[in-house]
């Protein structure tokens, strides 16, 4: 039944094909009105043909667009971080050239040492450099009781080298003692390393004599009296200096000149004292 239904509906449509063929072969006039009720049914449904097919073109640019803005906000964020780190670089190497001119700067002022530059690569502490260590050690010429400079004065002390670093104890550590003097009068005093008076920002000071003429704000220095450490190296500064209450001796406070939160490269004097005096490490 299907197929000779499918039949039948080719060969009128293949008859009326052939009549409207004929017809516009003897006057295409006849089909006039054919057209104007074709054009009334095919005009809107081209109209809305041609609607969506500006809507998709347009919706393909905008897509092809935003493709496009997308690949230039990648390669623009990718240049981004790139002048980001290449900014961070260049300051970090500018924070390392100014700490370089400090360390030279400090060289210069106690050339009368012999100095190895030594970079710090580990400490105890989370918070400060009490004890620390350094990239130089016996391959270098360096030995234990060498005294350690840096951040504009000193640091420490060597106290433990081994072939290729060196353990630091600096003067903040709870176990240091820098016999020391005022620059100004030469009257001496004890600094004593403490790490919880360092949270304030400074380290005590003792052993005054009540007489001695030792003001705030002098600079304070190491001493001959040390057994260790070098004389006429920088400390810090004196602060808050009064009279005990038995009144036999003053104390105080010192301000260091060094930041013991931050130390990252330091000079290791390569000379050591003796009760004999400094001597050279290879003389001993």
């Amino acid at each position: 039944m299907s197929n000779r239904y499918s039949k039948i509906m080719l060969i009128v449509i293949t008859i009326f094909c052939v009549f409207f063929m004929a017809i516009t072969y003897i006057d295409s006039s006849l089909l006039d009105p054919v057209r104007v009720y074709a054009n009334y049914f095919l005009v809107p449904i081209q109209r809305n043909v041609s609607h969506f097919g500006n809507a998709a073109a347009a919706e393909i640019r905008e897509n092809r667009h935003l493709h496009e803005v997308y690949a230039e906000n990648q390669e623009l964020m990718k240049r981004i971080d790139e002048l980001v780190a290449e900014n961070n670089r260049l300051r970090s190497d500018s924070l390392e050239l100014e700490r370089l001119r400090e360390l030279y700067k400090l060289d210069q002022n106690y050339r009368d040492y012999p100095t190895v530059a030594a970079r710090v690569i580990s400490r105890d502490s989370q918070k400060w450099f009490n004890i620390f260590r350094v990239d130089k050690g016996l391959a270098d010429g360096i030995t234990k009781d060498m005294n350690v400079i840096g951040g504009g004065g000193l640091i420490g002390i060597v106290v433990d080298v081994g072939a290729n670093y060196a353990t630091v104890r600096s003067i903040i550590d709870d176990e240091s003692n820098v016999y020391a003097m005022s620059q100004y009068s030469n009257d001496t005093c004890l600094v004593k390393g403490n790490i919880e008076a360092y949270e304030t920002g400074a380290l005590n000071i003792s052993n005054i004599d009540k007489n001695a003429v030792f003001n705030d704000g002098d600079a304070v220095i190491t001493s001959n009296l040390s057994t260790k450490y070098l004389p006429g190296i920088l400390i810090g500064y004196a602060s808050d200096i009064n009279i005990n209450s038995q009144h036999l001796t003053k104390s105080g406070r010192l301000i260091p000149v060094a930041d013991f939160s931050d130390i990252q490269e330091v000079l290791i004097i390569t000379q050591i004292k003796t009760e004999s005096g400094i001597v050279q490490p290879d003389s001993e």
